[in-house]
Formats: structure tokens, sequence, C-alpha cells
């Protein structure tokens, strides 16, 4: 049996932190647990066409309780704000009725480069086998727009009924670089299933965005590559 660990996980608290950042009382913090979960599962229902990648949660203590203040990153931050910000408005409205601990803000920002975030990646590739496009076809163009953004190195396995299959199965691509146990590499992981006739496929990405996060100039791989290496299993 293999050991597998979130590449995200493991490097928090070294180069990056956690997405949601408040501290309560043993008596609170199961409250505050489960509207954090219903905040998400909100926001990642309502925002499919807006590109979601992540949300970031932070409570401060105040007089009334809590300032709540949650920041979604989207691919397409248009589709959130709407005319004049009313779609935000609305959001905003919606999610107070949720929060009880206190008030709430929302802000939506922008992912600078959708093509380095794994989320969205994933979800791209997830749509398209949705669509019925090819898994091999639609991975390796998935690498290649990585690649081409700035990305270091990329892995994608896909995994169950591929192709209609009776028997399911996983298969992946590979190409640059991901030193999973080198924990000042900037790595970012996704798991994305997509909802097919024939049955739920997983799709995990790895994007390595640079070798040493912090540094002022990163060293690219030697002998970068336009050929993909094939993983299966």
């Amino acid at each position: 049996m293999g050991h597998k660990v979130n590449a995200v996980g493991m490097r928090i608290g070294i180069n990056r932190g956690w997405d949601s950042n408040w501290f309560a009382s043993k008596k609170n913090y199961a409250a505050l647990l489960n509207e954090d979960i219903a905040i998400r599962s909100y926001l990642e229902e309502n925002l499919k066409d807006a590109l979601l990648s992540h949300i970031k949660i932070g409570r401060t203590k105040t007089d009334k309780g809590y300032g709540v203040k949650i920041e979604a990153y989207c691919g397409r931050p248009g589709a959130v704000i709407g005319q004049d910000g009313s779609k935000t408005l609305a959001l905003t409205n919606a999610l107070k009725k949720i929060v009880k601990s206190g008030t709430v803000t929302l802000e939506v920002r922008d992912v600078k480069n959708p093509d380095l975030d794994a989320t969205l990646l994933g979800k791209w590739i997830a749509s398209e086998i949705e669509n019925r496009q090819s898994f091999r076809s639609t991975q390796k163009k998935a690498l290649m727009r990585a690649r081409k953004a700035g990305a270091a190195g990329v892995r994608t396995i896909c995994g169950g009924r591929l192709g209609g299959a009776e028997i399911a199965r996983a298969e992946g691509y590979k190409d640059g670089i991901i030193p999973l146990h080198t924990l000042r590499a900037d790595i970012d992981f996704a798991k994305v299933d997509a909802h097919t006739a024939y049955g739920r496929i997983g799709v995990k990405v790895w994007i390595c965005r640079s070798l040493n996060k912090g540094a002022k100039k990163e060293e690219k791989p030697e002998g970068g590559s336009n050929n993909a290496t094939t993983q299966t299993r």
C-alpha cells in the first residue's frame, strides 16, 4: 500500500498558510467550523461559472461577535461582481443568513494566471471529459497550457472507467519536474471529479510553479521539454 501525502497540506507553515484563519474556544469551535463548511458549500455551488479556485475565511473578534472576512479567488471575477456589484451584494446578503457569528464581508479576487492553478486546471480537464473529449488529448493539452504559462513541471492522473471501459484504471502524464519531497518548492495540488454517463472519473493535478518559493531568481530546469511521459497503472 502506498502512503500518499497531500502536497498542499505538507507545505502549510513552510511556504503557505491555512485557508481558514481564526481562533475559538472549545465551546464555539464546532459552530464556527460548521459555518465555514456551509460558506464553502454555498460559494462553490453558486460560483461555478466564475471558475472558483479557493476560498479564504478570516475571523477577528469584535464587540458584536466576529468580523468574518471571506475572500473568493476566481478565474472570472467579472461573472461574480456583475453590473454595479449587484451579484456580489446578493451573495453577501445570502451569506449573512448563513453566518450567525457576526458581520460578513465578501471580497472577490482575481486569479492572475489560471493555467498555474491546479484547481482550475483540474476543473477544465473534468469539464472536457464530461463533454466526451478524449482523456488522453485533454491531459496533454493541460500539460502544454501549464508549461506555456511558466510551470516548472506538471503531472496529471485520471482514474475510473476511462473511455467507458468496463474495468476501471488510472492513466496519467507528466512533463517537467515535480519535486514532491522538496518543501521549498511551490507545488499546487487539487482533486476534481468528472461526472460522466458511465460513472465518476477522478482527476488529480500537480503543478510546480517554482523550485524555490521566495527566491529572487528561479532556476529553470535543464532540458525543458515538450515530450510528456505516460504513467499507467
